[in-house]
């Protein structure tokens, strides 16, 4: 959503006379949930961060998985008046239709779920009208509001993209479950986190070590590559990335370089060039000393970063590397 028609359209929301379609309108604005979601929020969903942040309990729908996320002040605020209203409701809980819970929703009046049309459509389209963001059209003749209460969703995505934010914080979120959601937004707006996810999972990347040609070639199941995808930026290693699955179990292999699972990618190769000239050096001094083993496991390491430099198309040396690692953080 434009930031021009934000600002004009969210005074009018705060003006929404009714606590509950306001409070509704707030959250999805602050949280990003489904409308669904917010629809059906228990009584008992609000808290706070040990700083004072609100959290948000959201019930578990589409993915089947509850989430908290943190809620900006306006949507906490909005939303504990309607959890105050309703504390002393009396009504008995209602089973939830897919968790099979005993519960008591907080959006309900008269002993009935208040509706998505009633929480979101109406007061969304008239706030709409009351500040000119029309289209021709609906049912009186008087024009349709160009917003919906799903693009604040949209918003939050985008947002959080545009300020920085890794793909598994904005999966958490929104709740998605599968990483090419998320990615719409950094398509959108992180070209940063974009570029970086391209360099290894992406049709036609270029990379090396020897996950790489399974990863080619499509091997990997589609929902182990949809893991990888989602969790890739918790795989980075010094020289690449390890492509080991959860199933595997947790990696003990200290040489990664000969792992089945390692790969490694043209931005490492500053990274590679530095450790092969390490290797030699220490291949050098260790034959000063008579080490005869330790100069072939140096050499050997020093010959495995050159195969890797090869498949990258990347020289064995190269005087710009210093300009190159600053991005690295080779000092680290």
């Amino acid at each position: 959503m434009p930031d021009d028609d934000l600002d004009r359209l969210m005074p009018v929301v705060d003006e929404i006379a009714c606590p509950f379609q306001r409070a509704a309108l707030l959250v999805a604005r602050w949280s990003g949930a489904r409308r669904d979601e917010i629809r059906r929020l228990p009584i008992d969903c609000l808290d706070r961060y040990a700083d004072g942040t609100g959290r948000l309990r959201l019930p578990a729908r589409k993915t089947y998985k509850e989430r908290v996320v943190p809620l900006h002040e306006d949507g906490t605020t909005a939303l504990q008046k309607v959890v105050d209203l309703r504390r002393d409701g009396r009504e008995r809980p209602f089973t939830d239709e897919l968790t099979g819970q005993p519960v008591r929703y907080l959006f309900m009046q008269h002993g009935k779920l208040l509706s998505t049309y009633y929480l979101f459509d109406t007061p969304i389209q008239e706030a709409c009208k009351a500040i000119g963001l029309v289209r021709p059209g609906g049912r009186d003749g008087q024009g349709r509001g160009t917003v919906t209460a799903h693009r604040f969703r949209h918003t939050v995505g985008t947002q959080l993209a545009e300020r920085g934010a890794k793909l598994h914080t904005i999966m958490k979120v929104l709740g998605h479950s599968s990483v090419s959601m998320a990615l719409v937004y950094a398509q959108i707006s992180d070209q940063e986190v974009l570029r970086d996810y391209k360099t290894v999972l992406t049709l036609g990347a270029t990379i090396a070590g020897p996950a790489a040609d399974e990863l080619k070639s499509g091997a990997l199941p589609e929902e182990a590559v949809d893991w990888l995808k989602t969790n890739f930026f918790k795989t980075e290693l010094e020289l690449g990335y390890c492509l080991r699955l959860p199933q595997e179990g947790p990696c003990e292999c200290d040489l990664y370089l000969t792992c089945a699972k390692f790969v490694t990618t043209p931005a490492y190769a500053p990274r590679l060039r530095a450790r092969r000239q390490v290797e030699q050096t220490l291949a050098t001094d260790a034959a000063g000393r008579g080490w005869d083993r330790e100069v072939e496991r140096h050499n050997c390491t020093a010959e495995r970063i050159e195969k890797l430099l090869t498949d990258l198309d990347q020289p064995f040396d190269n005087a710009d590397d210093t300009l190159v690692e600053e991005r690295l953080d080779l000092s680290t």
